[in-house]
């Protein structure tokens, strides 16, 4: 079985299974987190559609995506998560899929949905098999200690999309959609992205709100065109355009902004931060 090993393990987050327990109670619980360590429904309560959470180190983003996965663990556990996320090495395809396997943390492995994996990329002009582009890729893998720390055995199809257009995030929405329904997958789609970077709290603020302000309104071409105008460096804008559009294909009725900070709410260095934000899809 092709097993993909971690590559930021002990870097973007602890390295040893009980430290990275630990860490990931320390994010729930943080302060700008929930505040709390979730229960997992028993019973599945399918009220969203997916989640963009951000992919920085767990010291800074983790207590920003801990509301997401809260509010995921409150529904109960579906059948596969599909991880979007943007390729920052530029390595592989113009959207890679890890198609086989399994991906390893130090929590375990995830088994990758292989017909679920095969259907999206039967589906899609751009969606190719590959390996390369995900080997050190940081944007998925952070994603999944937090599944398995509140789901233990999950199910993944790994996206990574290095052409960052409403082309391509449309194509793959489409495949993602058609993929599901075909196959009757209980699918929640996780679209990674980290928003402003490297600049000024209060204008990484500024320029966040009109982010989230084009998420909520489910506008993946206003987004973009938004992050063009603005000169906006948020890295994970296809993964979230292809959330948008899957929204839209699926009847979502909204979205909801659970939280925003950035790293300067972390550290206290409000001269240079990066923004982050967790929100819910609605069904």
């Amino acid at each position: 079985m092709s097993v993909r090993r971690p590559a930021v393990a002990g870097y973007f987050y602890e390295g040893r299974r009980e430290s990275l327990i630990k860490q990931i109670e320390w994010a729930f619980t943080h302060k700008l987190g929930p505040g709390h360590i979730p229960r997992v429904s028993e019973v599945r309560n399918k009220e969203s559609i997916g989640f963009v959470v951000p992919h920085a180190g767990y010291i800074y983003s983790g207590p920003i995506a801990a509301h997401s996965y809260a509010r995921l663990a409150s529904e109960g556990k579906p059948e596969v998560f599909v991880l979007l996320g943007p390729n920052h090495t530029g390595a592989g395809e113009a959207v890679s899929v890890w198609s086989e396997g399994a991906w390893e943390t130090p929590l375990g492995r995830a088994n990758v949905d292989v017909d679920l994996a095969k259907e999206i990329i039967s589906n899609s002009r751009y969606a190719r098999p590959d390996k390369l582009a995900h080997y050190e890729e940081h944007s998925i893998e952070v994603q999944i200690p937090f599944l398995q720390y509140l789901f233990k055995d999950v199910s993944i199809v790994p996206i990574a999309i290095m052409y960052q257009v409403p082309e391509i995030s449309e194509d793959l929405a489409a495949s993602i959609f058609k993929a599901s329904s075909k196959l009757g997958r209980d699918v929640v789609v996780i679209a990674s992205t980290d928003l402003t970077h490297y600049e000024p709290h209060e204008r990484a603020v500024e320029k966040d709100k009109i982010v989230l302000d084009k998420i909520k309104s489910l506008d993946p071409v206003g987004l973009f065109d938004v992050v063009l105008r603005k000169n906006i460096s948020m890295c994970g804008v296809a993964p979230v355009m292809t959330l948008l559009y899957y929204a839209k294909l699926s009847g979502s009725s909204g979205a909801e902004v659970l939280k925003y900070g950035t790293s300067g709410d972390v550290s206290g260095d409000k001269s240079l931060v990066v923004g982050y934000s967790a929100v819910r899809i609605l069904k």
